[in-house]
């Protein structure tokens, strides 16, 4: 019966993404869908996006290899890379799950310490969090002219913009906040409990601390730079698949990006359902037209999606036969 509650938390995050997709589009005439993805949409832009997508995850993977390293857990590059390529194919299934997956298949294969690598994962988190906070102020700084003069251009306020929610849209929001904050509070707690033996607690610091003693800080932080340059890529070329999103700029797109990566903290299966309904809400800041934002958040959403679980099943195929071709060594 332990597992009871692990499962509840997997089906009530599901349902909430589910109820939020189901709200977004219960009114959608599925032949617009049909009609924009096999005349309306340009496939080469989305095609070109796939390449910055796979880099995200390959960095990744290099740069948590270089955390492992000063720690004397030396991991393989592929065993790594598809590590990383399956934890997000999981997470797909269960949300956050794939952090601690990708440390039992460095156990399993390379035999690197799973607390440890544990240690260096919330490391590369905290690292992400300082990289998507200095974006955001960034982005925050640079677009406030960008919004008071889109404001006067159109003769809308703020007000008159946020007027435009429904009573439903505020309820998602809301709750997608408290999901986030509550979620926050459990990864603490869950944290806390696994740091109450001396050993434990010892080799999360160490996996920790191991970024003051990395080779190569320069390469680290090319990593890190490398990877949320890819993510923006990856999200920024599929602007222009769509004729309503392909003159929106650069600075849209940081914009919607940004608010994107905080709503996908929600824990629904690949961020379904908030980052859905964030997206279309920031492109709907910019003028565009809200059934026109929910498609191209269904779209872009569902074909990265797809991207995300044939890397995961490429990981699987992989890792098998790694195992199978050392096993014919000895």
């Amino acid at each position: 019966m332990k597992s009871l509650p692990s499962i509840l938390k997997i089906l009530l995050s599901v349902a909430f993404g589910s109820a939020i997709l189901w709200w977004m589009y219960r009114g959608l005439d599925w032949a617009t869908l049909q009609t924009a993805l096999t005349s309306e949409m340009d496939w080469t832009w989305m095609w070109l996006s796939f390449p910055f997508g796979i880099l995200a995850q390959v960095f990744r993977a290099l740069r948590w290899r270089q955390l492992l390293r000063p720690l004397g857990e030396y991991a393989r590059a592929h065993t790594s890379i598809n590590a990383v390529f399956l934890s997000y194919a999981s997470s797909l299934v269960v949300p956050r799950v794939g952090e601690v997956l990708r440390c039992g298949v460095l156990k399993r294969y390379d035999d690197c310490n799973f607390t440890r690598g544990v240690g260096t994962v919330v490391t590369e988190r905290v690292v992400d969090m300082v990289m998507i906070a200095v974006l955001s102020l960034l982005v925050f700084v640079l677009q406030i002219p960008v919004f008071i003069r889109f404001f006067h251009a159109t003769g809308l306020s703020l007000n008159g913009f946020l007027a435009q929610f429904t009573t439903a849209g505020w309820l998602v929001t809301i709750a997608c906040g408290v999901i986030a904050v509550i979620t926050g509070y459990f990864l603490v707690r869950r944290f806390k409990f696994m740091t109450k033996t001396r050993s434990v607690l010892q080799e999360l610091t160490d996996g920790l601390l191991s970024i003051r003693h990395i080779d190569g800080k320069a390469t680290f932080w090319f990593y890190s730079l490398a990877i949320w340059v890819c993510y923006f890529l990856h999200f920024y070329l599929t602007f222009f698949c769509f004729g309503f999103t392909s003159g929106l700029g650069l600075g849209v797109a940081l914009v919607a990006f940004v608010v994107g990566t905080f709503a996908v903290l929600v824990p629904t299966p690949n961020g379904a359902g908030p980052w859905h309904f964030a997206v279309k809400t920031v492109l709907m800041l910019y003028g565009v037209n809200g059934n026109e934002g929910a498609l191209f958040a269904l779209i872009v959403h569902t074909v990265q999606t797809l991207l995300v679980a044939v890397l995961g099943l490429y990981a699987l195929v992989a890792l098998s036969l790694t195992k199978q071709v050392e096993r014919l060594k000895h």
